[in-house]
């Protein structure tokens, strides 16, 4: 699967040799400049890499100016003062040709690897004037190479890139010029296969706005045209005003799925940004590391008046571009929380804050929803944000609450009173799973042994919402998880031998949640690996699971429960920014659901929810 990069964002690279493609919809021109410590070309010109010139080692030389590209790149033979690469794309010149990227449609960088997989793409975005561009650099790192979406345009073109990287005035535009004496190779007659879906994302630190568009959305093809082409405008027209947000703009066939994936949308707007801007720092932090490196490593100009204005420029420069990243920031956080002002007041009951006013007017749902709210999620650039945390439904996977430690802030602690707060939490859950569930959709079994749950889920016994309560202790213990076991056993045999109509007639056809409060408390060895077995096999055919438990309770175990503290999502009764996603490696704050002080809400949702379930109705 292609990782979608975003400005500023860095990658590992796992190869030495591999191959950087371009696709684009009009011939441009490919170039790579090799960067030493001090920010400047590497040997002068002889560190260039353009059409028709012998390529410096390690890279294969580019070809004239065309739609796509093929790089190869031996970054094991690339000379060893070489620290950076930077491949940039420029438009050429000619009758026809455009004067400036931002009359083009955003051109493609590709990472391939030996065997020309995708390993990463980056749609070049936000260029408006600019006719040069340094797309994407390669950079070593404490020995090891990384690449990084830069996306950093020129309005001088190559010239002034290459004056950028110290190479005189003259000598730059003596390359760009021989460059450019290269004939553009023509289109091909047969039409090239798209590339592939960018998603939509919020703006970089060069300007833009964020589209609201979900990213599974394509964008409509124009009459004869390539699907991602856009005309060049006659001039350039003035920044449109943001389109006000509307709620379920988002791909669906129904309003709720309409909503789940613009919700799902916010989070990935929200994860694009903020990695846009970290990377934006970062890379403003390595530029000034690196011009201050270059003024001490001369010991002529280690002092002086000279090396205090070079200081100085280099922190102005950063100080500039660090305010540039936090003003786009700014700008998209601010069309993010408008947007989430707009969608969370249309939020069904699944999907809404105990808060939400929906819930006043609650009535038993007769299908069950495409997915549930577990809380909020949240990132420290964006305090007054929050996300909603979205799962399908049925639970793929049982979800854990931590009664032990949180992890955020300095070291591990244990706040007083943490495991009433998670009975708490797990009774909220249980209260949302059985209220979104249509009356007799969800059967809920509570295995609290020491009943130290008993005064979280009063409410819901009162009402009647649980399974009948099993004996007292181990033997209790030991009875639900052999009747639960015997179901996961006869569907599975059912359902593999296409005999579904072959069950038992008393068996309760329900989706089944097994909570298990202060986990591993009477348990035995034999329970345990009976709940491991359901925490895995269970979910496929609708047993889930929702622990409620301290790891260090259960350390006697050892690694036997390793696999299942793995295999559940674990959440938190109180905010810690513990969840980590795959896509941009963000820690995302966690902040579980709460039923604000002195409301009813609980009373009246638990309250509906018995009398939907009374015999007769």
């Amino acid at each position: 699967m292609t990782a979608e990069l975003v400005r500023g964002q860095n990658q590992a690279l796992p190869w030495t040799r591999l191959e950087i493609g371009v696709e684009a919809d009009r011939a441009l021109a490919l170039g790579a400049v090799l960067v030493g410590e001090a920010g400047h070309a590497l040997g002068g010109a002889e560190g260039i890499a353009l059409p028709g010139a012998p390529p410096p080692p390690g890279l294969a030389a580019p070809g004239p100016p065309a739609p796509t590209h093929r790089l190869a790149v031996d970054l094991g033979a690339l000379p060893s003062a070489a620290t950076r690469l930077d491949l940039f794309l420029a438009l050429p010149e000619g009758p026809g040709a455009p004067a400036r990227f931002g009359a083009l449609a955003a051109p493609r960088v590709l990472l391939l690897g030996p065997g020309g997989e995708k390993a990463a793409g980056f749609a070049v975005t936000g260029l408006a004037e600019e006719t040069a561009v340094v797309a994407v650099e390669l950079y070593r790192r404490n020995g090891a190479w990384k690449i990084r979406a830069v996306g950093q345009g020129y309005q001088g073109g190559v010239p002034a890139l290459l004056t950028d990287r110290g190479i005189d005035p003259e000598t730059a535009r003596r390359l760009a010029a021989d460059a450019q004496a290269h004939p553009v190779a023509p289109l091909p007659a047969a039409p090239r296969p798209d590339p592939e879906p960018v998603p939509a994302g919020p703006a970089t630190p060069s300007g833009g706005r964020v589209d609201y568009t979900h990213p599974g959305r394509r964008p409509t093809a124009p009459a004869g045209g390539h699907p991602y082409a856009t005309p060049a405008p006659a001039a350039p027209a003035p920044p449109a005003a943001p389109a006000a947000p509307v709620a379920g703009d988002a791909s669906g066939w129904s309003m709720e799925e309409r909503l789940h994936n613009q919700v799902w949308g916010m989070f990935e707007d929200l994860a694009r940004t903020v990695a846009a801007y970290r990377g934006a720092v970062e890379f403003a932090e390595d530029r000034r590391e690196r011009e201050l490196d270059a003024v001490l490593d001369d010991p002529r100009s280690r002092t002086g008046q000279g090396a205090a204005d070079a200081r100085a420029a280099a922190s102005e420069r950063y100080e500039t571009l660090v305010a540039r990243a936090q003003e786009a920031l700014d700008r998209d956080l601010a069309q993010l929380a408008a947007e989430s002002q707009v969608v969370e007041p249309a939020l069904p009951p699944a999907l809404a804050g105990w808060e939400s006013p929906v819930w006043h007017a609650y009535r038993p749902p007769e299908q069950p929803p495409l997915s549930v709210r577990l809380g909020d999620l949240g990132l420290p650039e964006a305090p007054e944000l929050r996300i909603p945390m979205l799962v399908r439904l049925p639970l793929e996977r049982g979800l854990w609450i931590d009664a032990g430690r949180l992890s955020d802030g300095e070291g591990e602690s244990r706040p007083a009173g943490l495991r009433a707060l998670a009975a708490g939490s797990a009774a909220l859950h249980a209260t949302r799973l059985l209220a979104v569930h249509p009356p007799g959709g969800l059967t809920v079994h509570l295995l609290d042994p020491a009943g130290s749950g008993a005064a979280a889920f009063a409410g819901l016994r009162n009402a009647g919402l649980l399974a009948p309560a099993p004996a007292a202790g181990a033997a209790g213990v030991a009875e639900v998880l052999e009747r639960l076991t015997r179901r996961v056993d006869l569907v599975q045999m059912a359902v593999r031998g296409g005999a579904r109509d072959a069950l038992p007639p008393g068996l309760d056809t329900a989706e089944q949640l097994l909570v298990v409060q202060d986990f591993p408390h009477g348990f035995d060895d034999r329970a345990v690996t009976r709940l491991r077995y359901l925490a895995d096999e269970g979910p496929a055919v609708g047993v889930h699971l929702l622990l409620v438990a301290d790891r260090d309770d259960a350390a006697g175990y050892g690694p036997l429960l390793d696999p299942l503290w793995r295999g559940l999502l674990r959440i938190t009764p109180l905010p810690d920014r513990h969840l980590a996603d795959p896509w941009v490696h963000h820690l995302w704050t966690f902040t579980p659901p709460c039923v604000p002080r002195g409301s009813a809400v609980l009373e009246t949702v638990v309250g509906a929810t018995a009398r939907a379930r009374r015999p007769g109705r």
